[in-house]
């Protein structure tokens, strides 16, 4: 581990400010396994972001879902008022400027409609992509809450 030296990593630091630090790994942090296992922590500490398309306004959709959970794709687009579906690495990279695997929940080329897992909360610290796919930092849950401006959810598939 060591502090961000990536272009994308070093944006995400920007944007996150000294009260934060984004660090690298060697190896990948591309998916919740892995990011896990880099860091030494549990998969379920893992925030992982993933982009969906809302179906008929072509809207980014951004979940941050706890690393173990699988997302319930009929709330979240309950939550937005219209079907969503997975999005292609074109659009990923697109809408967020970044590639699948280093999306962090900020720095957003285009301002995403943002749902946060609810299981989020019961961890005291979480670590989410910070630009590359070897990239993270350290939070909590409150910490995410007040950066990306969302709110908690019931989204985990039960």
């Amino acid at each position: 581990m060591q502090p961000a030296t990536a272009p994308s990593a070093l944006r995400v630091q920007d944007l996150l400010g000294p009260d934060f630090q984004v660090v690298e790994f060697e190896e990948s942090t591309r998916t919740s396994a892995e990011a896990a296992a880099a860091i030494g922590c549990d998969v379920a500490q893992i925030a992982k972001s993933l982009i969906f398309r809302a179906k008929d306004s072509g809207r980014s959709v951004l979940v941050v879902a706890c690393g173990s959970n699988r997302v319930d794709e009929k709330a979240v687009a309950r939550l937005l008022g219209e079907k969503i579906e997975r999005a292609d690495a074109d659009f990923v990279r697109q809408a967020t400027g970044f590639a699948i695997g280093g999306v962090p929940p900020i720095g957003h080329a285009e301002q995403p409609v943002i749902f946060l897992d609810a299981d989020l909360q019961s961890l005291d610290t979480i670590w989410a992509a910070a630009g590359t796919p070897n990239a993270v930092f350290r939070l909590t849950p409150a910490r995410l809450a007040a950066l990306t401006g969302a709110g908690f959810h019931d989204i985990a598939k039960r």
